[in-house]
């Protein structure tokens, strides 16, 4: 998707260990524009899944994940990092390490939301080493329901996440795929 792979090239920082900083357009200050725009695209890729729900985990996954539910008539639940008081005692709950936050985070969702033979589309910010998505795998997994196919803003393909993935066989679809970062300059996948 050109207009983020455009937003990637003029803002986005790399901060070496494999991290990229785009925290001026989807991380920390959101650009409505843009998430609509890969909302868009994420729909025209996923339409004919059948999913019954958006998956997502907090906090960067929320905005990706609405705009694609908004533009397939979803509802969008999230993976919760804590638990607050009003979520029930049983919920669904696994672990995952977290790259930027350097540690263990756990990923929490209630079973009012996440149900048996629900179809579950995950769309997250980023695939790396597909840990985090692999915990909403789970997460799906545990409620009963099956994943319907995995959307991502952004791939680094080069950290190997969507081959930890192949074994779902459902459809992998990243906006933009970067192959190298090496010295800040980022080289992307046709």
């Amino acid at each position: 998707m050109d207009a983020l792979k455009e937003r990637i090239i003029k803002e986005g920082q790399y901060l070496g260990g494999g991290i990229l900083k785009v925290d001026s357009f989807i991380n920390h200050q959101v650009d409505p524009a843009l998430m609509d725009a890969c909302g868009v695209a994420f729909a025209e890729r996923f339409r004919d899944l059948g999913a019954t729900r958006v998956l997502t985990a907090e906090i960067s996954g929320i905005a990706p994940a609405i705009a694609a539910a908004k533009h397939l008539g979803l509802q969008v639940v999230y993976a919760r990092k804590s638990k607050p008081i009003t979520m029930p005692d049983q919920v669904y709950l696994t672990i995952a390490p977290s790259h930027t936050k350097g540690r263990q985070v756990e990923l929490i969702v209630s079973p009012e939301y996440l149900g048996r033979g629900e179809r579950i589309l995950i769309i997250d910010d980023f695939l790396a080493s597909g840990a985090t998505i692999l915990g909403l795998v789970r997460l799906t997994q545990a409620a009963g329901a099956e994943v319907a196919g995995i959307g991502t803003l952004i791939e680094k393909s080069f950290e190997g996440g969507r081959e930890a993935l192949a074994y779902l066989g459902v459809p992998v679809e990243a906006l933009v795929v970067i192959e190298s970062m090496e010295d800040g300059k980022f080289v992307f996948a046709d």
